[in-house]
């Protein structure tokens, strides 16, 4: 019988419920731990985002193949959150790339099935200890059109930059067409109400071409490097 089950049978409901919480945070700490010692020599690594029900035959999925491979072949590892969809084709772009491909699964009540193309494949079973995997081993953000999953993504990426909790990274959307209502948005009413400053803008931009898309990350960091500075370092321990 496991310690969780143990206990269970000797406590009191409430108290059970305490012992069950206390071990489950035992399980997050794991993940964590695995999941920073699997992916600690990705780097430099980019995280693509997208819809995961974006089917092959879609422009969408083409391109993010596209970008993935070309980000492959200049040498970063591609990172993407394992299932189908656009995650799907930034694995396969990568995989058949010169560089890794990594998929950060994540165990769902409905079980999303995991795409074939990750040479390090990696499964939480927690959100949030994922999401720290996404942003921890990223170099820049690529963000293709997708529903709450990406949407979320995206407003975690721009508030840990705007914030100061994360190292400022290019935060890049493609497919103008799809995101410029979201930005004008951002400029309509965000900055006219103050909930926003001018100068936020200035965290995210959009570009479509692939080999654009590679050319702006190696510009953003042709003064600094990609290795993060040891300012940058400690920002990252306390993310």
């Amino acid at each position: 019988m496991s310690p969780q089950k143990k206990l269970a049978t000797i406590l009191s409901p409430e108290k059970s419920w305490s012992a069950k919480e206390s071990w489950r945070l035992f399980g997050i700490m794991a993940e964590f731990v695995e999941g920073t010692e699997r992916l600690d020599a990705i780097q430099p690594a980019v995280s693509i985002f997208g819809s995961a029900r974006t089917n092959q035959d879609h422009p969408h999925y083409q391109l993010a193949e596209q970008i993935a491979k070309q980000l492959s072949d200049a040498g970063f590892s591609v990172i993407s959150g394992g299932g189908p969809g656009i995650m799907e084709a930034a694995n396969k772009g990568a995989y058949f790339g010169k560089s890794p491909s990594v998929g950060l699964n994540i165990q769902l009540p409905q079980e999303e099935q995991h795409n074939e193309y990750q040479d390090i494949s990696q499964t939480f079973r927690h959100f949030f200890a994922r999401k720290y995997m996404f942003v921890k081993f990223a170099t820049a953000y690529v963000v293709l059109p997708g529903g709450f999953g990406t949407l979320d993504e995206i407003m975690e990426a721009l508030t840990l930059a705007q914030t100061g909790k994360t190292r400022k990274i290019p935060i890049i959307l493609v497919c103008s067409d799809f995101w410029r209502g979201l930005l004008d948005w951002f400029q309509q009413v965000l900055i006219k109400e103050g909930f926003i400053s001018p100068e936020d803008m200035d965290l995210v931009q959009i570009i479509d071409e692939p080999s654009q898309i590679v050319n702006a990350i190696f510009k953003y960091y042709e003064t600094s490097g990609f290795e993060p500075t040891p300012a940058e370092r400690e920002i990252q321990l306390n993310l």
